[in-house]
């Protein structure tokens, strides 16, 4: 499909809309400002936006949220709701690690409790969670009675296994396991990629952060949170690893070949909600979601674990606690209104997050006077946020907002900007120390290979899809 860039007009402040043209089914709408909306169209994001819109049975808007780029099929930071009836279901729409998602830890510390050992804390951290590409090992091999459990229970299953409490269930999007999960739709290939992964941060954009709050926008929030400046926080960015991989994998070559729906793009390859490989499909998305539950679960205790112990204090004295975790790589069956009507649909939110509103009966007990919380990691040298949904998120973009900063330079145009010397001097300059399983990631996760998160938050933030609560810096990192 031709872009007409003159079509594409705000409709409100930071919300832009390119009519339905050609064979678009719906509208595509973009959240973005003046500053960052030329990138859309220079590395083709806006061409896998279009491209979604045409997708039989998506309802209302192909949408994007402020931190949009280019992905697989669609655009990451894409959101798109279809009908059950007539709808389909992507793997290019969720993305190859499914349920890659974020959590964040409140501690009792403060910066000036741990200035003096930030590089003992992610040293240690490094030490007890194996990172970068192919990292296995972090607890043991699991044989398949094992991993199938982990598949249906997610994050329980690393509970029942000494990993964290049972309150962390409450604070996790699904209470860390998704419903209609089914180990016999997982190939075997990708069983033996999860066997040995679980527990592992990865590689690329994933990390392991100490940060400390630098600003609290809504003090009432923050206090429910119970979080003040100065103090510190611990972030958790991974998702499904190898085993997610070989899902989406698995999936798109059989949707490819089995399914005959007419695309303008073979990477949004697809299968009807309603048929057998639909179905199929679902079924081991979620179970490799529930993998990246109990992942992300696993690494919170192992950091919990070395926290205690390189600061010499016990569980009470750290006050280790989950807040939140949400996953930014799914399709979900919801119930949402739109224009009025009450439909149940099966939203794709790649590289977007959830961000429903105060009330909401998916919302945590303790946070629903205050609405989800919205967890939006900037990269390893800049700010991060904690925001919450609001209504107008529910109204607008089927409850989903930002998940990132999002990235403006590929991995191979950042190792040809920048050196891994003026990487790590920038970082050393700004106070953080970073632990990489390779000099390679560290330069292709530079500051100036994302969008700043400020931006990306300022822009949902004017909209009305999101509150900020706090702003937080980053200390030490342990990156993939």
């Amino acid at each position: 499909m031709r872009i007409d860039k003159t079509l594409l007009k705000e409709i409100e402040p930071n919300l832009w809309e390119y009519p339905k043209q050609g064979e678009m089914r719906v509208p595509a709408r973009v959240y973005s400002n003046r500053k960052m909306i030329d990138h859309i169209f220079s590395d083709k994001a806006m061409d896998q936006l279009l491209n979604v819109a045409t997708m039989p049975g998506i309802v209302g808007y192909s949408l994007a949220m402020a931190d949009i780029h280019r992905g697989f099929g669609f655009p990451i930071g894409g959101v798109a709701a279809f009908d059950l009836n007539s709808g389909v279901i992507s793997p290019g729409g969720v993305g190859y690690d499914i349920n890659c998602g974020v959590r964040m830890m409140r501690t009792n510390l403060f910066e000036n409790d741990i200035k003096d050992a930030i590089k003992q804390l992610v040293n240690a951290i490094a030490g007890s969670v194996p990172s970068g590409v192919g990292s296995s090992d972090a607890i043991f091999t699991l044989n398949s009675k094992q991993l199938s459990e982990v598949l249906v229970k997610g994050s329980r299953w690393a509970v029942e296994n000494g990993f964290g409490e049972m309150s962390d269930l409450e604070h996790t999007e699904e209470n860390g396991g998704m419903k209609g999960a089914n180990p016999d739709m997982v190939s075997k290939r990708a069983y033996q990629r999860g066997s040995s992964q679980l527990g592992t941060l990865g590689s690329g954009n994933h990390f392991i952060e100490i940060g400390a709050v630098t600003q609290i926008f809504n003090p009432a929030a923050a206090k429910v949170f119970d979080l003040y400046k100065g103090q510190i926080i611990v972030m958790v960015h991974c998702g499904s690893r190898g085993l997610g991989h070989q899902i989406c994998e698995d999936y798109v070559k059989s949707m490819q070949r089995e399914i005959k729906i007419p695309l303008s793009d073979r990477q949004l390859s697809c299968a009807p909600l309603q048929s057998k490989l639909g179905r199929m499909y679902f079924a081991a998305m979620a179970g490799a979601a529930n993998y990246a539950w109990a992942n992300r679960q696993i690494i919170m205790s192992l950091v919990e674990k070395s926290m205690m112990k390189t600061m010499s204090l016990n569980k009470k004295e750290l006050g280790f606690a989950l807040l939140y975790d949400v996953c930014h790589n799914i399709a979900k069956f919801e119930t949402h209104k739109f224009r009025g009507r009450e439909m149940n649909l099966c939203v794709h939110r790649k590289g977007a997050t959830r961000a429903f509103a105060p009330g909401h009966s998916a919302v945590p007990a303790d946070y629903k006077g205050i609405g989800q919380p919205v967890i939006i990691p900037g990269d390893m040298g800049r700010y991060s946020y904690l925001c919450l949904g609001t209504q107008k998120a529910m109204n607008d973009t089927f409850g989903s907002s930002s998940h990132g900063a999002g990235r403006v330079m590929s991995r191979r145009a950042a190792k040809k900007t920048s050196d891994i010397n003026a990487v790590r001097n920038e970082l050393r300059q700004k106070g953080i120390y970073v632990r990489a399983a390779s000099n390679s990631t560290l330069v292709e996760e530079m500051s100036m290979a994302y969008k700043s998160a400020s931006d990306v938050v300022d822009v949902m933030e004017e909209n009305g899809v999101l509150k900020p609560v706090l702003q937080t810096k980053p200390i030490g990192v342990v990156k993939g």
